[in-house]
């Protein structure tokens, strides 16, 4: 992914170079491809925990449809039509079917026989109102912890808002402070996320700032940063849609392509499915499909894990260039309480 917030990093050969790097990707497991500082704005809320933990997602929910019109009914039939003044009255024939057939299964019937009840079903499980994909950031592939990062979505039956939290831990937590945050709304459609609106924050520095992006879906244009614009392909997303996209529509083919929109650029971007591996979660082991971005530019390069068992959920995310790699897990999925012992 490419990455402009790289270029003003301090020189890679420095651990405080590589520490940057890092941050800057864990901030966001996609804000990597934002760009900091950022305007003086107002502040996200930081969204309460949800405690409880699940192992595993229900399929989404299926997408809301618009009430039908209603129709006009055509006139039936019936075998009482009114007779003509030559026609004798026709009986309801069908009717009397009817009740000759209910007594004889009557008459058919012990009376010592239980009639059979109507075989219970199990109502399907439904996604919660409110769901965490919490994150750990780890600099390098050996387990070096340099951050954390929750993404929340709320839902309704035809609306979302996607939200984020993240800031530094271990070593990188003495060299950068506060917090980033971001969040997403916009529409659940017959082909996943639709954003409606995107923004940054950096927060708790000092120096807080936002920055936010528009999309105007009737005019196929999307509002960027500092008074600019750029048009709109279906399909965009913003940065924190990509985390549950899939979750909604599942990639269907080896290759997919789609743009992401920052709050300052429009970003195309190609991805390949391959292979398969098994991720060691910290709840269990799970089979995840592969899918590779290569950047053709030595700036970000990145591997995305989703896991089918999962409704394609990124479980791990790898983003690298020259200067570092940083590596992201999965490390729960959190829900309210009261979902949880339903």
């Amino acid at each position: 992914m490419n990455s402009p917030a790289i270029a003003p990093l301090a020189s890679p050969e420095t651990p405080r170079g590589a520490l940057a790097l890092a941050l800057v990707a864990s901030l966001a497991v996609h804000l990597a491809i934002t760009q900091w500082p950022l305007t003086l704005g107002e502040d996200v809320a930081k969204p309460l925990p949800l405690t409880a933990t699940i192992t595993e997602l229900p399929p989404p929910p299926a997408p809301a449809k618009p009430a039908a019109k209603p129709k006009r009914r055509a006139p039936t039939s019936t075998s009482a039509a009114i007779a003509g003044p030559d026609e004798p009255l026709l009986q309801p024939q069908s009717a009397v079917a009817e009740m000759e057939q209910a007594e004889s299964l009557a008459l058919a019937t012990p009376f010592d026989e239980p009639v059979p009840a109507a075989a219970e079903t199990t109502p399907p499980k439904q996604l919660p109102p409110r769901v965490d994909l919490a994150y750990r950031a780890f600099l390098g592939t050996q387990g070096f912890l340099i951050g954390e990062a929750v993404y929340r979505l709320d839902h309704t039956a035809t609306e979302y808002k996607i939200s984020t939290v993240a800031e530094a831990r271990g070593l990188a937590a003495l060299f950068f402070h506060g917090q980033g945050r971001a969040s997403s709304e916009g529409a659940i459609t017959g082909k996943g996320l639709q954003p409606n609106s995107f923004s940054i924050a950096r927060v708790g520095t000092g120096n807080d700032r936002r920055e936010s992006a528009s999309f105007d879906w009737e005019t196929g244009m999307v509002q960027l940063n500092d008074d600019k614009s750029a048009p709109l392909e279906l399909p965009t997303y913003d940065p924190l849609i990509v985390l549950w996209q899939f979750y909604f529509a599942p990639p269907e083919q080896d290759l997919m392509q789609f743009n992401i929109a920052t709050t300052r650029k429009v970003y195309h971007y190609v991805f390949v499915r391959d292979g398969t591996e098994t991720i060691r979660l910290p709840f269990g082991d799970v089979e995840a499909q592969v899918w590779r971005r290569e950047s053709g530019d030595g700036q970000l390069d990145a591997r995305v894990w989703m896991a089918p068992s999962l409704h394609f959920v990124a479980v791990k995310v790898r983003l690298w260039n020259t200067r570092a790699t940083v590596e992201f897990l999965l490390d729960s999925i959190r829900v309210d309480e009261a979902v949880a012992q339903q």
